[in-house]
Order: C-alpha cells, then structure tokens, then sequence
C-alpha cells in the first residue's frame, strides 16, 4: 500500500464515514436481536435505502458491506471507489422523493444539503486528480 501521505484526506474522509456507517448499523442490528422493541429499525432508513424492513439480520448485512467500503477506500481498492459512487447515486436517488415532498425550511434544507454533500463526494472520488493519481497509483504497485 502507498505511504499514509499519497492517499488523499478527503478519501480518507469518506472511509470514516463508511466505518460510522457501519458502526451504526451494527449497533442498531445488534440492540435489535437483543431487545427488539428498543429501536426502531427505521431509524437506520438513511443507510439502508429501504431494507431496514428485513430486520436486524440485513441491518448487519448492510453495516458489513459499509465497512467493506470503507475498508476498501482506505485501501485504495478502485473497485471500493466505484461502490462507494454508487452507494452516493443511490443516496441521491432515494432523497429525490423527500425532498421533493419536503416543506419549506430545515426539512428542504437538510434534504438539499444531504444530496449536495452525496453529490459532491462522488464527483470528489469521480474526478479530482489527486484522487485519480493515488487509485492509478495503487493500481500499478
């Protein structure tokens, strides 16, 4: 792997953010198969794009494939940052609905700022030149 130095913060932001992620949804599967009425599964709906109504087993599922990510990218695995413009597209696609339904105020602004960020990450893994050189980099040692 490249020294700590050649991989680009704002990607290792995004792994971070992928181990979070993770932690989150294990936390929330594991509380679930402890005390089931503790939590609501829902709450994880932001992660889990709409199978947080398979239960605790897929919440940990998913948390899996976050840290998988997340692993990857700190990694620099291209296939990681691949996923990981997908999960944001997704993302995107699944506020469209919110926000379009969302009344004017903190609801609008907080869907508008979640899929600003979403966007802007992905086209940060997508196209910025440092992010491109390290991948490229990792790819050929």
């Amino acid at each position: 792997m490249p020294p700590e130095s050649q991989r680009p913060a704002g990607v290792t932001v995004i792994a971070v953010l992928c181990f979070l992620a993770a932690v989150y949804l294990f936390v929330i599967g594991i509380v679930k198969l402890i005390a089931p009425e503790a939590i609501s599964l829902m709450s994880a709906g932001q992660l889990m794009y709409g199978l947080e109504l398979a239960g605790p087993y897929m919440a940990l599922l998913i948390g899996s494939g976050w840290a998988l990510v997340g692993w990857g990218l700190f990694r620099l695995h291209n296939w990681a940052r691949w996923a990981a413009m997908l999960v944001m597209t997704i993302g995107i696609a699944s506020l469209v609905p919110k926000i379009s339904m969302a009344e004017l105020g903190v609801p609008l602004l907080w869907y508008g700022l979640q899929i600003a960020l979403r966007a802007g990450a992905a086209w940060y893994l997508a196209q910025a030149p440092a992010v491109m050189d390290a991948f490229a980099a990792k790819q050929k040692a």
